[in-house]
């Protein structure tokens, strides 16, 4: 990302764009199962973000997708492959000014994957006060540098133990 890593306060649009976006792909995909997520912090509102929509794609099988990726690079995506995650399909999306708008993680429906990424979205967006503590940790990690791998370095341990609480609050839900 040119200039670093940076951040903008929630935006109620970010929803309309993301389900806007989410339709584009479904269509793009006509014929195959598919359910598309606003995932990531542009999803959970008054969560301050990087103004990059994250959209997760639940997808029966993903053979079918990769068969299919052209569709989506239809849509101005790149595919990525894997990009390091096993049972992930990434596509990323830039602006013709080359800012990235959209990352697009497509996994098997109901696999492990996709259950981790709703599980964090629920429960930031349950619990407000866990959400501020996110936002203030990526301020303060913003501050001190613009570097996207120092900021994402700087996230991880409390991301994965966010996720871990977020994974067992989500199964104690449904109980």
């Amino acid at each position: 990302m040119t200039g670093g890593i940076q951040l903008a306060p929630h935006d109620p649009d970010w929803a309309r764009a993301a389900a806007a976006e989410g339709a584009a792909i479904t269509g793009a995909l006509q014929g195959l199962a598919v359910t598309v997520h606003h995932i990531g912090s542009t999803s959970v509102p008054g969560l301050i973000a990087k103004p990059i929509l994250d959209l997760l794609l639940e997808i029966g099988d993903l053979a079918a997708l990769d068969a299919r990726d052209g569709d989506l690079i239809g849509l101005g995506y790149e595919a990525m492959g894997a990009f390091g995650i096993p049972g992930r399909r990434y596509f990323r999306k830039d602006s013709a000014a080359g800012r990235r708008t959209h990352q697009l993680h497509a996994f098997a429906t109901g696999s492990e994957g996709a259950r981790r990424h709703l599980a964090f979205r629920d429960y930031l967006r349950a619990h407000p006060e866990i959400a501020g503590e996110y936002g203030a940790l990526k301020q303060r990690l913003v501050a001190r540098t613009r570097d996207a791998e120092h900021y994402m370095d700087g996230k991880e341990g409390w991301v994965q133990a966010t996720e871990a609480a977020s994974l067992r609050w989500t199964a104690a839900r449904l109980g």
